[in-house]
């Protein structure tokens, strides 16, 4: 009675107040499913729907009116026909009329009849996400194109799309304000020119990896509205590219120049000098020494929040001259840098209470004395990157574990670490993320500390050869909300550990590689209680069988990923698998000694419609159909040979 009284006085108002802080999925389903009210609520607050079956779409378009948001990149058998039936059907009419944004990555089978039906009828459509669609060309950028309302077009790894195509979404879409072209190796400096010469709103651009040359960047810097640059592994630009960056682009706040092998400190002191309104700023992995100069110019930018020189030799100079003029850092990238010492570090938290991101991976020089400076300088560190940092010892556990006390994200990859630098850890309560790769010194004990008092949802414990069935009790009860976990290697696991394995029910990326005590008996457990797996790799997991690989079928109907080289599974077991996974999209399947080639040609041919990945050995090729082989390509699966 004291519970219907409570719930009366909550006004629809209010419940959606609580749903706009209801992040996770988990919880937004406990929230709907509490009573009828509660479910009409959240159904009329639903901004965004994510597909993973292609038959239930239309009822959920009707039941949910004010959705924004459509995602069908996890959903299989999209065709341009889906498509056009969704367009047509009566039962959920008005649906195209209020999106505003569609993504449909690694969506490879909707070309372009279905994208200009699509744009065609969504007149209100800002933004369009078609990432990883490897066979989009010229005719579905012109589809794209009719989108004269598009804001945003995300075609990262199109890799068909030429000039000619973005041409034509420059010319047609002239309101645009974000793109991103990253892999579409294809595009040149003709299509960034024109693209901008008419698209003058551009306010972020990716070109990352593209052939472009200098006067890509001639054409950039006349973009006085473009505040994110990203060009990543541009291999043709040089320091006059950089040049004209610093001679134009007014506005720009962030810049990602890692990778471009013929950048020097001359260039990037022209950026520094000349967009003194940089907040962000990633030059990693081109510099083998940042000069003296480069330090100096940093005096410029006052406003700087973000800075990375991974993989670069830095000196004394950069930590003093960072500590002195950049004062409102919040994240500092020195990954794998050569002349990174306790005195550096010392020097570059010191004054630093709003720093929240720190890599020092593979700064192998730096101790206890570095880690004790920043456990009590940036009281609002929220991720620690130590990976290979191999001199710290239990005491710089102890001083991370009284003073970081909102840290979320820790890699300690191939540190000394034991089960009392775990128990002095576990004091770091909002630990979410918890990388522990490669340190052998860890057993079920440590984990017990973890798991009572940090709210683990990623977990590393690749090679970590001392943990095993008693420490996933540990997890079992009390990481309940764990989601990603790495237990490749490590060989004491058995099936008994799987068992409690499935009672994490949130758990959906499982790493299980070569580890021959896990069975049917393991399998099956795991598969029966963890309903919501949707990337499992049990590669060299050579005592599961057929049996274990059925209970895949009947129950993983999320699994998207999967990867069972060298496991022992037969032509009956893989067929029935493959064909019952309604979801699975990315599978890899080398060196599967007991399934022959007809076995092979059986499986593909249960999945073909939906795979859009797989791995297969090279052997097999010859065995395969013809057929075969030209379906998988034309539903746009791209097939790796080992």
């Amino acid at each position: 009675m004291m519970s219907s009284l409570i719930l009366s006085v909550l006004t629809d108002d209010l419940l959606e107040r609580i749903l706009d802080c209801l992040i996770d999925d988990s919880d937004r389903k406990s929230f709907r499913a509490t009573c009828k009210g509660f479910h009409g609520v959240e159904s009329g607050h639903r901004r965004r729907l994510k597909f993973l079956r292609p038959e239930f779409i239309p009822e959920l378009l009707r039941n949910y009116k004010r959705v924004e948001i459509l995602d069908f990149s996890v959903c299989p058998r999209i065709y341009d026909g889906t498509i056009s039936a969704l367009v047509n059907n009566v039962r959920c009419s008005g649906w195209a009329l209020r999106v505003r944004s569609v993504v449909l990555c690694r969506t490879t089978s909707v070309r372009f009849p279905g994208l200009e039906v699509l744009v065609g009828s969504c007149p209100g459509l800002q933004s369009v996400d078609v990432s990883h669609c490897y066979q989009f060309g010229d005719r579905e950028a012109a589809a794209l194109s009719c989108g004269a309302e598009l804001r945003e077009v995300k075609m990262d790894k199109c890799l068909r799309v030429t000039d000619v195509g973005l041409a034509k979404i420059a010319i047609g879409c002239e309101k645009l304000e974000k793109i991103s072209l990253k892999w579409c190796l294809e595009i040149t400096d003709l299509g960034i020119d024109l693209l901008s010469k008419k698209c003058l709103h551009l306010k972020h651009l990716s070109i990352s990896y593209l052939k472009i040359s200098n006067e890509s960047l001639r054409s950039v810097s006349s973009l006085k509205k473009l505040e994110k640059l990203l060009m990543v592994g541009c291999g043709l630009v040089d320091d006059g590219g950089l040049h004209f960056l610093g001679n134009g682009c007014p506005s720009l706040q962030v810049l990602d120049i890692t990778r471009c092998e013929h950048v020097s400190s001359s260039g990037l002191i022209s950026v520094i000098r000349g967009c003194k309104g940089l907040q962000k700023l990633n030059a990693g992995y081109h510099f083998l020494e940042l000069s003296t100069d480069v330090f100096y110019s940093l005096k410029d930018l006052k406003y700087l929040k973000t800075i990375r020189v991974d993989g670069a030799r830095v000196a004394d100079s950069f930590f003093q001259i960072i500590s002195a003029n950049c004062l409102f850092l919040v994240e500092v990238g020195l990954s794998k840098c050569e002349g990174v010492n306790d005195v550096g570090i010392m020097q570059l938290v010191s004054g630093r209470p709003n720093l929240k991101t720190l890599d020092l991976t593979c700064c192998a020089d730096i101790t206890d004395m570095a880690i004790s400076a920043i456990a009590h300088s940036c009281s609002k560190l929220t991720c620690l990157k130590l990976e290979s940092c191999s001199l710290l010892t239990e005491k710089s556990f102890s001083y991370l574990g009284s003073s970081c006390h909102l840290l979320e994200e820790l890699d300690l990859t191939e540190c000394h670490v034991n089960d009392i630098g775990l128990a002095n850890l576990s004091k770091c309560s909002e630990l979410r993320c918890l990388k522990l790769g490669i340190c052998t010194d860890i057993s079920d004990k440590g984990l017990s500390y973890i798991a009572s008092h940090c709210k683990i949802k990623e977990l590393d414990l690749y090679r970590c050869s001392y943990v095993g069935d008693d420490g996933l009790r540990f997890l079992a009860t009390g990481c309940k909300k764990i989601r990603k976990l790495n237990l490749s290697y490590c060989t004491k696991v058995t099936d008994k550990g799987m068992v409690y394995l499935g009672l994490l029910e949130e758990l959906s990326d499982l790493e299980l590689r070569s580890n021959a005590n896990i069975t049917d008996a393991g399998l099956i457990a795991l598969a029966s209680g963890c309903r919501k797996l949707s990337e499992l790799d049990i590669k060299n997991c050579e005592n599961i069988g057929d049996a274990g690989f059925w209970s895949l079928a009947f129950y993983s109907w999320n699994l998207q990923q999967i990867n069972l080289s060298y496991c022992s599974v037969s032509d009956m077991g893989l067929c029935m698998m493959m064909g019952n996974l309604t979801r699975l999209q990315d599978a890899k399947l080398v060196n599967l000694t007991k399934v022959s080639a007809k076995g092979y040609e059986a499986a593909l041919r249960a999945c073909c419609a939906r795979l859009k990945k797989v791995k297969l050995i090279g052997s097999v090729r010859p065995h395969l159909t013809q057929e075969l082989l030209q379906t998988l390509a034309a539903n746009g699966c791209r097939i790796r040979w080992d």
